[in-house]
């Protein structure tokens, strides 16, 4: 963790979609594929009234969750990125699609689900926890909120945290926020699915 080091901008994501139009290989990538297997499989219920996803990137994830959703809303911060997004599920008319920053911006409407995958670890200590407090906030009671993240660590990358960090900063929230009801950690990556508390639980 690096203390002074600030979340990274979205100019750094437009750089990298600019050089490759999938830099992380979504779309190819067998550990991507299996990834993504396990995330839907990680969701409790078969279907959720209104979901956000924090992070959409190319749409490859949110193409996956739509099909388990009511209502969709997939954020990210790079046009670039989703662009490509809105094509890939164009034909999901309820699918939504909106360039935000967390947590400078927050959508002002509450869900039922809440997935941050491959994102917290670019947002500093201080950005991390605005984020969960505008989730926490924003995740109705009995909500499940879906943590997906790497958890090597990659000196070349530019992360203020690792997926460990951010993963176990969740954890150390109160336990009469949030309950903790699922972790698994595969080779490079960990899963962790969390429980909004209802009032008076």
């Amino acid at each position: 963790m690096n203390p002074s080091q600030s979340s990274l901008s979205p100019d750094y994501f437009d750089s990298l979609y600019s050089a490759d139009t999938d830099p992380w290989k979504f779309e190819t990538s067998d550990y991507e594929a299996k990834k993504y297997a396990a995330t839907m499989a990680a969701l409790p219920q078969d279907r959720y009234r209104s979901a956000l996803e924090i992070g959409g990137s190319i749409g490859v994830l949110t193409e996956m969750l739509a099909t388990r959703c009511d209502s969709l809303l997939s954020l990210d911060v790079s046009e670039k990125a989703q662009q490509k997004a809105i094509e890939r599920c164009q034909a999901l008319s309820h699918v939504r699609f909106q360039i935000m920053q967390v947590p400078q911006a927050y959508p002002d409407e509450p869900f039922d689900l809440t997935v941050l995958s491959e994102v917290g670890y670019y947002w500093c200590l201080d950005d991390l926890r605005k984020a969960q407090q505008l989730i926490l906030h924003h995740l109705e009671p009995g909500g499940h909120l879906l943590l997906v993240h790497w958890t090597p660590y990659e000196a070349y990358y530019h992360n203020p945290l690792s997926g460990d960090e951010v993963h176990e900063s969740f954890l150390a929230l109160p336990s009469s926020q949030l309950r903790h009801i699922k972790g698994d950690r595969a080779e490079t990556y960990r899963l962790d699915l969390f429980e909004r508390i209802k009032q008076g639980a």
